[in-house]
């Protein structure tokens, strides 16, 4: 990530743009969206794109919005934000183990013949 002197941020900053990023690339994943196919729609290059998704501060807003029409269309900055997309609700419930939980004595109970 090559910043000039004067356009050095804040690691606050840094890290808002990472986490922007990596909403991103969630939404992508989870509309099951290529890379290259996003990056396809939204006029930009693939590295663009990869750019996008690693939170790189040299890019425009502007590119940031075409590129989350492109995988969502329709939905906002603020939609992303808040992690609105149903899309996102659905993958992390694919991502989240099932804890198997201990068999009641009744149930053992019941299991041994």
């Amino acid at each position: 990530m090559k910043l000039h002197q004067s356009a050095v941020l804040s690691p606050h900053l840094a890290q808002e743009l990472v986490h922007l990023g990596h909403l991103l690339a969630r939404l992508r994943q989870a509309r099951k969206v290529k890379q290259a196919d996003a990056a396809l729609r939204a006029g930009l290059s693939r590295n663009t794109a990869y750019r996008l998704e690693k939170g790189d501060p040299g890019l425009a807003v502007g590119q940031v919005l075409r590129y989350l029409d492109a995988i969502a269309p329709g939905a906002t900055l603020a939609d992303l934000l808040r992690q609105a997309d149903p899309a996102l609700t659905a993958l992390q419930a694919r991502e989240s183990t099932k804890r198997v939980r201990d068999l009641s004595a009744a149930e053992l109970d019941d299991l041994n013949f």
